[in-house]
C-alpha cells in the first residue's frame, strides 16, 4: 500500500509541475530587445573596437560619433562629414535562419545598414550583428560571415 501511495504522490507531483515557469522567453526577448534600444538611442557613440574578418579596422572610424534615433536612423558624424542609414533591433526568434553565431536561436539581432559603395568604410558595418552583450555604456556586436566564415566584432562605446 505504501508503495502505491508513493507512486501517487510521485504521480501527483510530476504532473503538477509544468515546463512554463511563468517566463514568456518571447516577453522577455522582446523586453531585452526594447531594453537594447533604449539603451542605443540613449546617447552619442562611437567606434572603440572594430575586427573585420582578419584585421583590426577600428582606426577607420576614428574621429566619428553615432547617433541611434529612435526614428531608426542612424548618423555617424566626424567634424562636416555625415553619413546617415538604417538601424534596428529586432528579437531573433522572428526569423531564426539570421543567427550568425550558431549559439541560440533566442538572439537580438542589431541591424545597421549604410547606402553607401562597396568600397566605403561604413559598408563593412552592414549586417545583422548578434549581440553579445550590453551596458548602458557598451554595445558589444558579433558577426560569422555566410561567404567565408570570418568573426567580425564590433564595439560601440558611449561618449
Amino acid at each position: 500500500m505504501k508503495k502505491i501511495a508513493v507512486l501517487v504522490t510521485i504521480a501527483l507531483v510530476a504532473f503538477s509541475c509544468s515546463k512554463d515557469d511563468g517566463n514568456n522567453d518571447d516577453t522577455n526577448n522582446q523586453n531585452s530587445a526594447d531594453q537594447i534600444r533604449q539603451i542605443a538611442t540613449d546617447g552619442t557613440w562611437r567606434i572603440s573596437y572594430f575586427f573585420d574578418t582578419d584585421e583590426d579596422e577600428t582606426s577607420n572610424f576614428n574621429g566619428y560619433t553615432f547617433t541611434f534615433g529612435e526614428n531608426g536612423i542612424v548618423t555617424a558624424t566626424n567634424g562636416s562629414t555625415t553619413v546617415t542609414g538604417d538601424w534596428s533591433i529586432l528579437d531573433d526568434n522572428s526569423n531564426s535562419s539570421s543567427d550568425d553565431d550558431g549559439n541560440s536561436s533566442d538572439d537580438d539581432d542589431f541591424n545597421i545598414f549604410f547606402p553607401v559603395p562597396e568600397d566605403n568604410d561604413f559598408e563593412d558595418l552592414n549586417d545583422d550583428w548578434d549581440v553579445i552583450s550590453v551596458t548602458a555604456n557598451k554595445i558589444e556586436l558579433t558577426d560569422v560571415s555566410g561567404g567565408n566564415g570570418g568573426t567580425d566584432f564590433l564595439t560601440f562605446e558611449k561618449l
